[in-house]
């Protein structure tokens, strides 16, 4: 890959560490910064051998306060014809909240704020680990906005409608604890144990073998919204996949040989 100047890509055993590097500015994301963690995104998902990604932010304020307005405000006084794209990548915001077709395990380490296209990007990733400092909301409509990143859509799915809507029409924010109450993020720790908890998350997805991991994720996205018997019957390309998988094989062998599975993603 180019040299990365927005955020740290760290590639460690089957795990790839995505840090956001905009402290200054509490990690929120210009263009070109999306474009970067696109690249990014796009890199994590071809490698055979990343298993498992996290994301999370530089320092300990802000996993990322999302769009960064004040970026956006002085590329809309150029001339239009000077002006550089503004939109999203085709991963999304972050290169990622539009990425519908990632079924490797993702975490988001929100290690501070998480506003607006931060939050967008932790709802897009399968388990939350939240600081308890942390606080986190989708705050747009306060700045003539809406949380267009698909926030206005994850968050009344993944949180009881009048819920949601009770934070999103106000733009409050929803501190750590009060998200884990309600189910929105998976813990929340001490600032100084937060890599611990995402440690333990990260050992117990990788003694999973790497393909069941995929094919649970995209067999639960996916036959979400579906009728139960239209779920259960539906056909689901990382299943189909496993079920023809060295490790699919190895699987059963160790259990049956009391040994650890030595899985090979294949």
């Amino acid at each position: 890959m180019a040299q990365l100047e927005f955020c740290k890509y760290e590639k460690k055993g089957h795990v790839g560490y995505v840090t956001i590097t905009r402290p200054e500015v509490f990690n929120a994301l210009h263009a070109p910064a999306n474009l970067e963690l696109n690249g990014v995104w796009d890199d994590f998902a071809a490698d055979d051998e990343m298993w498992v990604g996290v994301l999370t932010g530089e320092g300990d304020r802000a996993f990322s306060a999302g769009n960064d307005l004040k970026y956006t405000a002085l590329m809309s006084r150029m001339p239009e014809n000077e002006r550089p794209r503004l939109g999203f990548p085709a991963g999304g915001f972050g290169g990622i909240t539009s990425r519908y077709d990632l079924f490797k395990p993702m975490i988001a380490r929100v290690n501070g704020y998480a506003l607006g296209g931060g939050l967008e990007m932790a709802l897009a990733c399968d388990i939350i680990i939240a600081a308890d400092h942390a606080q986190i909301g989708l705050p747009e409509p306060r700045r003539g906005l809406i949380a267009g990143a698909m926030g206005v859509h994850r968050l009344p799915r993944q949180l009881p409608l009048k819920v949601a809507m009770g934070y999103m029409l106000t733009g409050r924010h929803i501190p750590a604890a009060k998200a884990l109450e309600f189910g929105l993020v998976n813990e929340v720790a001490p600032l100084a144990d937060l890599d611990g908890v995402v440690d333990a998350y990260i050992g117990d997805i990788l003694q999973c073998a790497p393909l069941s991991v995929r094919a649970t994720k995209e067999a639960a996205l996916q036959g979400i919204h579906m009728s139960l018997p239209d779920a259960g019957q539906g056909k689901y390309d990382w299943e189909l996949k496993r079920r023809t998988s060295e490790d699919a094989v190895e699987g059963p062998r160790a259990f049956a040989e009391k040994r650890t599975p030595n899985w090979k993603g294949k």
